[in-house]
């Protein structure tokens, strides 16, 4: 993996951002968990969701949501934070690639899942941990795109039995996985989290 730092232009402001250019049209947009709790690009379950894109050959760029790190502006309570995704999209569309998935960890996956809508270039997302305990999700009915849910089963900010729950409503054909052992962070779990990512790309070629 070969990041190069850039900013990229949301609306007015400068987003930082670390991407991997690889050949090809397949590329992912990385999110990551909650600003004001310490989240940002360099969280170590956002870094293995890249790594595991990484591998299975796609162009990653993971974000810094706006005030966070070297990003301009201030938290924006997830309505500033969708035009940053849209910014990373159109960075990657701008570049030719056609297969752009979203993918989000905690929080980024609320924010994905809010602009999920607007966002004609992506075809898939992932979802990782959505903090369902945490942040209210009602908002989010049926879409296609919605292709991976994957959760701890031991996370009380995104329980399995209630992400279980609420699926049927995003998308009743999306694979859940639900790793053993592993709580919000994930902690020794980050491997099982890879290879469940790289299984799916495989499956999804």
């Amino acid at each position: 993996m070969s990041e190069k730092r850039l900013l990229i232009e949301s609306t007015d402001l400068k987003i930082e951002a670390l991407v991997d250019l690889s050949e090809g049209h397949a590329a992912v947009v990385v999110t990551h968990p909650h600003p004001l709790y310490g989240g940002d690009m360099h969280n170590s379950v956002v870094r293995s969701m890249v790594q595991a894109y990484c591998r299975m050959g796609y162009s990653t760029l993971r974000l810094n949501f706006r005030g966070v790190g070297e990003s301009e502006g201030q938290y924006d309570q997830g309505i500033g934070e969708q035009e940053d995704v849209g910014a990373a999209i159109k960075y990657f569309s701008d570049l030719g690639k056609t297969a752009i998935d979203l993918a989000g960890y905690s929080f980024g996956s609320w924010v994905n899942a809010l602009g999920l809508d607007d966002y004609a270039q992506v075809g898939r997302m992932i979802m990782v941990s959505p903090p369902v305990n945490f942040i209210d999700f009602s908002f989010f009915s049926r879409n296609s795109k919605v292709k991976l849910v994957i959760a701890g089963s031991e996370d009380d900010i995104a329980p399995p039995s209630v992400i279980a729950g609420m699926l049927p409503r995003w998308n009743p054909h999306a694979i859940f996985k639900v790793i053993k052992g592993a709580d919000h962070f994930y902690g020794e779990k980050s491997a099982e989290l890879e290879t469940i990512i790289e299984d799916f790309l495989a499956l999804e070629a």
